[in-house]
């Protein structure tokens, strides 16, 4: 009977040391910067691993009020591509600490 208390102390320190884990890669993850493009650059944003757009940049060149549709395009894309490439990083960041653990596919952390 205590041998199974051994195996739950041995599971509640394997817990812990996954949740330090966790809120280590959490920290790296907020710690992410990428740049997103449209339009060959005419276009850019930053975006942070929370997915939050942080800078906005946009050419001078493309101020016309005849291409205020294509403007608003690109920007959308710009934005969506920094999604898009940030939550790549945040992903591989969490991936790391996972490894090895046989968790289900698609399983998120932190619970």
């Amino acid at each position: 009977m205590l041998k199974g208390l051994g195996d739950m102390a041995g599971m509640m320190a394997k817990a812990k040391e996954m949740q330090s884990k966790v809120e280590e890669a959490q920290a790296k993850v907020s710690e992410i910067e990428v740049d997103g493009e449209a339009g060959a650059g005419l276009v850019t944003c930053r975006v942070n691993g929370k997915g939050e757009v942080k800078a906005l940049n946009i050419d001078k060149s493309i101020f016309s009020p005849d291409d205020k549709e294509i403007v608003e395009d690109l920007i959308i894309a710009a934005i969506q591509d920094g999604k898009d490439k940030a939550d790549i990083k945040a992903k591989a960041e969490m991936g790391k600490i996972t490894e090895g653990l046989n968790l289900p596919a698609g399983m998120k952390l932190p619970f």
